[in-house]
Order: C-alpha cells, then sequence, then structure tokens
C-alpha cells in the first residue's frame, strides 16, 4: 500500500495523461447490487479506501480480478497485466520490485502470469462505459478461454 500509494501514485499523476473517469462515489453507490460500478464502490468501502478517480481503473481491475490489496494481491495483479500484455512503468515496476522482494509469492505470481497471458487482453477496455455492467458478465468476458 505504501509503494502504491506514496510513491507510484504520485509519480503517475506527473507523467500520466488525465484519467476521464467521470463517476463519483455517489453515483457508484446508486447503481445496481452486482454491477462492476456498484461493487467497486463495496470494494472500496469494505477497504475504507477513498475514490481515487486517476486510480479508478485500478481498483475495477483488483474488482474484477479477484485479487486483494495486500502486498500479494498488488503483486498478482500487476503479474496478471503483464501476462495480459500490459507493458507499462507501473506494472514493470511492480512486478519487478515484487519479484526481487517477495519471493514468497513467487507461486501465485507464476499463476496470475499464465492466467493473464491465456485471459482476453482488458487493458483497452472503456471502464466509464462499463460500470452498470454485471461485474461477473464482465469476469466471463475476461476469463472465457480460461478457467478461473
Amino acid at each position: 500500500m505504501f509503494l502504491t500509494h506514496k510513491i507510484a501514485l504520485p509519480m503517475l499523476k506527473l507523467v500520466r495523461r488525465p484519467n476521464a473517469f467521470t463517476y463519483s462515489e455517489d453515483e457508484l453507490k446508486s447503481f445496481p447490487a452486482g454491477t462492476l460500478g456498484n461493487d467497486l464502490f463495496v470494494f472500496l468501502k469494505q477497504r475504507n479506501l477513498p475514490l481515487l478517480k486517476h486510480y479508478a481503473r485500478h481498483d475495477l481491475k483488483h474488482v474484477l480480478l479477484g485479487y486483494d490489496t495486500t502486498e500479494e494481491g498488488e503483486a498478482c495483479l500487476q503479474t496478471f497485466m503483464l501476462g495480459n500484455g500490459r507493458i507499462s512503468f507501473p506494472v514493470l515496476a511492480t512486478v519487478t520490485y515484487s519479484f526481487f522482494t517477495m519471493p514468497e509469492y513467487w507461486s501465485k505470481m507464476k499463476d496470475a502470469f499464465l492466467q493473464g497471458k491465456k485471459s482476453n487482453p482488458i487493458h483497452p477496455w472503456k471502464w466509464n462505459e462499463i460500470l452498470k455492467e454485471p461485474t461477473e458478465e464482465m469476469r466471463r468476458k475476461i476469463f472465457i478461454n480460461s478457467s478461473h
């Protein structure tokens, strides 16, 4: 959490184009239960995390892929993304850092990488446009060619 929220996020704000995430917490809360938007709201509230608009896409990936916000979850999420074809500074930095500092997660990181490779690519998704979709339906679109 420290690495992500205190180091990576401030750096990303300097180099990343502004995120067009347009929803507020109240709007997410008002979506029907079981939708991706409402599940994002629930996910954040359960962990006592604020909605950070420049980070919402990342949090949506946590919701969809089932990785928690723990060190292990962050390492696996980013390793999944690498396997899924996402090559970016945050992905490479997190995977590299995790590989060298958390050998206890290597097996789970390998599994996440392989899962990402055999899953449908999610990076190009238009996240604002899918928030009203059922979360389970979106998961099926990711894992349609694999057993998750």
